[in-house]
Order: structure tokens, then C-alpha cells, then sequence
């Protein structure tokens, strides 16, 4: 099925010297910039009615651009019957709990299980949304909050603000090692040049901020709070592995299993059997996109991450008896 899109944008002193897909990527955060450099090859985009078919020509003056564009309506946009645990909801926003399992976007192995698939059944019109108004994603193993925009202004400005660093988020998680003090990351983050599916800290990479704050400390574990400046993929387990403490239970990141001194077998086989990384989404606070009020939600750890807690707690008690 074949979608016509038709959009027009005034240009601004913003945009001025910038390449145009740079330019469009601003005034259309709603698509991916492939999206965008697809369409500029077509000749679907014009500059004061002129088509410009150069991904790499510079913006150097006001004035209108206009998108006249055709995409092909994805096979993987099937509505599925998929249970949500939804936070809040109102006409423009969507606030859900997501678990362990779900896959955010639709990919190899998963077409029609996704988070994706869940909202277009949910909220039919969503379907004329981008991204069926996915605003920011979750890996597959990592549980918690997040925002979906229901209409294209909600979605627009959620990823407006998402962008410029407006939206805060902050996640719990239990790291291997016992950190010292609270601190911050500061290292850029790229794909990895050998493992195309892992990410790596890397001086040419985009830049990435994580925030990081001991909430409790184990014998050989962390329990630390981490807020995002930036919203990289991998960004916490990537930057937790950089400095020395992997997330727990991280099948690309945490390298091999770390066991304290003396523990108890059960203990031990918690461990060992923990399958997932101990990363849960646990706060939100946003500006509504359409009425621009403050709002902030919370959702506590999920069960299987506060049990390896109470196993940590009842490790250092038997150890300090």
C-alpha cells in the first residue's frame, strides 16, 4: 500500500549553511533522516520551487520547502493483540510500562510481536503516525517507561523536546563492582567496528552523557540511579561497561559472571540464572506536547529485578553475621 505525503516548512536562519538533509531532519523531525535523503533523491523535495535532488546542498537562504513524497506502507504494520500495562493516557499521549521480551520496532525475527504491532491495535489511527508515534525506544530486555505520541503534533513535539534535551529519564540498575562515589560519563559512542550489533565508546562517536548515583552498595555489587543527557543506543550499558561496571546479567556488555567471595550457592545459582540486564526505566518527566504542562510518572522495579535485590541484601547479611 502506497502513502502520499505532502508537507511544507518555511525556512529559518536555523537552517541557514546547514546540508538539506541536515535542514529537513529539523524542520521534519518526524522522519528518519534515510527517509528524507530517499526523497530528496526521488525529487520529491523543492526549495522555493525549485526540486533539489543533493542530499549534500547547502541551505543558504529563506523561504518555503516542500516534501511531495510517496512511501511504501511497511508489511510488518499489522495490528496485534498484544496485552499493554499502560501508566496514563489522554487524546495526545500514551504512557506504558513496558516488560521484559517485548521488542520495541519490528526486525528480523520479530514482524508482528512488537511494541509496534501492540499500539496500531490499540490505537488504530496511530497508524498514521511515523513510527506509530514510538518517540524513543527500550531494548528488548530492558523494562520500564515510555512515551508514545498518539497524533502527529504530540509525536512531533515529543521528539522536538527528546532532542533537545528537554525530556528527563532516569533508570535503576545493578552493576557489577562496588562503585565509589557518584559520578558522570562523558565519552562518545559509536557502532563497533568488529561487532556490527554492539555499540562501543569511541572518539569519533556521537556524543553521550550518562549520570550515575549509588543508591545502595552490595559486597561486589551496585545498585546505582542513572539519568540520560543523551539518548544513545546501548547508551547505559555501553558507559557502565566502559568504566568497570557492567549492568548484570548483560549478554553483550557484561562479559563474564561475578560472584562474591564466599557466597552462598543459592545465591550464586540467582546469579547465574539472572537472565536478562537489571535495567528497568523507572521515572519520566516531560512538558505535555499539546497543553505543555509539567508532568512526571514513576513505576517501581519489577519483580525479578527487586528479587535479585533481596538476594544481595541476605547475601551481606549472612556474610556480616
Amino acid at each position: 500500500m502506497t502513502e502520499q505525503v505532502k508537507l511544507n516548512a518555511v525556512i529559518s536562519a536555523l537552517q541557514f549553511g546547514k546540508r538539506l538533509d541536515q535542514a529537513l531532519a529539523q524542520l521534519f523531525p518526524q522522519y528518519s533522516r534515510s527517509h528524507l535523503k530517499k526523497w530528496i533523491k526521488n525529487r520529491y523535495i523543492t526549495v522555493n520551487g525549485e526540486i533539489i535532488d543533493k542530499a549534500k546542498h547547502r541551505v543558504s537562504c529563506s523561504g518555503n520547502v516542500s516534501i511531495n513524497a510517496y512511501r511504501e506502507e511497511e508489511s510488518y504494520r499489522k495490528a496485534s493483540n498484544i496485552p499493554l500495562n499502560i501508566i496514563y493516557e489522554d487524546d495526545d499521549i500514551l504512557l506504558i510500562n513496558k516488560p521484559k521480551r517485548l521488542v520495541v520496532h519490528p526486525g528480523a525475527g520479530h514482524t508482528h510481536d512488537t511494541l509496534l504491532n501492540a499500539l496500531l491495535y490499540y490505537v488504530p489511527t496511530i497508524a498514521s503516525v511515523p513510527r506509530a508515534g514510538i518517540v524513543h525506544r527500550l531494548d528488548k530486555d530492558t523494562t520500564g517507561l515510555m512515551v508514545i505520541g498518539k497524533t502527529i503534533p504530540a509525536y512531533t513535539n515529543l521528539v522536538f523536546a527528546l532532542k533537545n534535551r528537554i525530556i528527563i529519564r532516569e533508570y535503576e540498575a545493578i552493576v557489577i563492582g562496588c562503585m565509589n562515589a557518584n559520578g558522570k560519563v562523558d565519552a562518545p559512542i559509536s557502532r563497533h567496528i568488529i561487532k556490527r550489533t554492539c555499540m562501543a565508546v569511541h572518539p569519533i562517536g556521537k556524543p553521550a552523557i550518562t549520570h550515575y548515583y549509588i543508591i545502595r552498595k552490595f559486597r561486589s555489587h551496585t545498585w546505582v540511579r542513572l539519568r540520560l543527557e543523551t539518548g544513545r543506543t546501548h547508551q547505559i550499558r555501553v558507559h557502565m561497561s566502559y568504566i568497570y561496571h557492567p549492568v548484570v546479567g548483560d549478554p553483550l556488555y557484561s562479559g563474564r559472571r561475578h560472584f562474591p567471595k564466599n557466597a552462598s550457592e543459592k545465591f550464586i545459582t540467582i546469579l547465574r540464572t539472572f537472565d536478562r540486564q537489571a535495567l528497568h526505566a523507572t521515572m519520566l518527566r516531560l512538558h505535555h506536547p499539546i497543553s505543555g504542562l509539567l508532568m512526571e510518572w514513576h513505576v517501581p522495579l519489577p519483580e525479578d529485578i527487586m528479587s535479585l535485590i533481596h538476594a544481595m541484601q541476605i547475601d551481606i547479611d549472612s556474610f556480616n553475621y
